[in-house]
Order: C-alpha cells, then structure tokens, then sequence
C-alpha cells in the first residue's frame, strides 16, 4: 500500500492533463499511487492519457458514468483508496519535483494537514499575490473565512482527519474546498512549508470561478453551520461579522443586476436574522 493517494479529478482537460501527471511522476518522493478520475469528460482525454501511459503501475484510472463534479470525483478517488495520506491536484496545475518530500517531511507523525506556498502563473505571466491572499500554519480558521485561503494542489490530508471531519460536500458546485477547510481548520491546527511547491495556472476559461459568479453565497453557506458550533466566543463573532459582509455584498449584486430570485430572499433571510 502506497503512503500516498494523488487525486487528479478531470473534465475535458486534454491540454493539462498530461503537464499535471507528469509533475507528480517527476516527484523525488516515490511512494505514492496517482488515481486519476474522468469525471465524465467527452474530448477522450482520459482514455488517451491511459493508452499512453497503460503499463505504469503508480497510476489508476476511474470513469464516472456523467459529469457529477469536482466533489464527486475527488471523493470517488479517496473511496477507492487506503494510503495514509490524500495529496490533492488540480488537473490545470502542476507540483514542483520536491513538493511530496516536504510535505511528508512536514507532517511528521501527528499534523492533520499541510498545505504550502504557491506561483500563479496566467499564461507566461507571474501574477502576483496580495495581502489577502496570504498562506500560514498553526490555527487558520479566522484566516479561512474571508476567502479560501488554501488551494487545493497544495494540500496533503492525513486519511483519519478526512474520517473525523467528512469528504467534500458534492451538493456545492464551487467553494468546495473553502467548506472542507472551514470543516479541517475548526478542530485542527496545520502545518505549512513556506516555500512554493505549486504552479497554479490560472486564466483559462473552463475555471470553475468563471462559471459561478455569486462564490459568496456558496461560502454563506459554508459559514452557517459554525454559529452553532463554533468553538469559542471569538470564533462565533468572526464567523458572525464575515458572514454579514458577505450578505451585504451578496444583496447589492443581486440587486445591482436585477437577481431577485430565491438566493436574494434566502441571504435576505439570513441577513435580518443576523441584524434583527
């Protein structure tokens, strides 16, 4: 049994696809299994990729029947699965050669996850990361609840964190991940490796952002569930106030664009419970 899980999950991604297998297979740390999920995917990129690459014995391959999402296809990976620890990537990125070693190093025997520093790169072009958007370790749930502050390729997951907190939500199409780290980040500390392990490609149009443009009211309903459980009387009020400003926001879009539909009166709803 392998130490390592990698999880590709992937949909229609010819042009990457090979650029992401091919960063884990350069990984200085061997002891992994890659599976890789086409999750419904109709440009055979898959299919292609598997003919290629049909006698290495480090890769499985999974085909879910339709398109059911990124959720569903990491889950359906992590299912099929036993090693101790989940690695994460995105089929549009890529890891740099030392990415496993570090962070295995990093975990050590008791840390529930570690994530890592990243590159953002649209096309050529570095683009570069704000204030906001920096990463750490130690307790990082008032961190994460603004935006989702660890990208997924960077992640390593201790199998039994999974076990205690649960799987991605498959019923959210975007912020996913963010709900998953609020989940981790709540009743763990992680570990970090400030260096950048990661090249994140961004700027092509099948991003999942550029699908969804109300993110917000996905993390609305990521952040709910935490005014009941919240660990503390700091958290529940970060929790409160974040949840707030997102509302604000979320009501002047829909407003600005005319949206007045059921996720209008629902943050609606949740705002006039927050400011009775």
């Amino acid at each position: 049994m392998p130490l390592v899980t990698v999880v590709i999950p992937t949909f229609n991604r010819k042009a990457q696809l090979r650029r992401a297998v091919d960063s884990v297979l350069r990984q200085s740390f061997e002891d992994y299994q890659i599976h890789i999920v086409d999750d419904g995917s109709t440009d055979n990129s898959v299919r292609d990729l598997q003919a290629d690459l049909s006698e290495h014995e480090k890769i499985t391959f999974h085909y879910l029947p339709e398109n059911l999402g990124v959720s569903a296809a990491r889950n359906h990976a992590i299912r099929h699965s036993e090693s101790e620890f989940i690695a994460l990537l995105d089929s549009d990125d890529e890891w740099l050669p030392n990415k496993l070693q570090l962070q295995i190093e990093a975990l050590g025997s008791h840390s529930a996850m570690v994530h890592s520093n990243e590159i953002w790169l649209r096309g050529d072009t570095p683009v570069p990361q704000r204030k906001k958007h920096q990463k750490g370790g130690d307790d990082q749930f008032i961190p994460s609840l603004k935006l989702c502050v660890i990208s997924p390729s960077t992640s390593v997951i201790r199998r039994s964190t999974l076990d205690e907190v649960g799987l991605f939500r498959e019923d959210f199409p975007v912020c996913e991940d963010y709900e998953l780290w609020l989940r981790i980040t709540h009743k763990y500390p992680l570990s970090f490796v400030e260096e950048a392990l990661v090249i994140k490609h961004g700027g092509h149009d099948d991003q999942l952002s550029f699908k969804y443009h109300s993110m917000d009211y996905w993390r609305v309903k990521a952040l709910l569930p935490f005014l009941k459980s919240a660990r503390d009387e700091d958290s529940k009020q970060a929790v409160q106030a974040e949840l707030k400003r997102k509302c604000h926001v979320l009501l002047k879009g829909f407003e600005k664009h005319g949206n007045l539909g059921s996720q209008y009166s629902e943050v609606a709803e949740i705002l006039s419970q927050l400011e009775p």
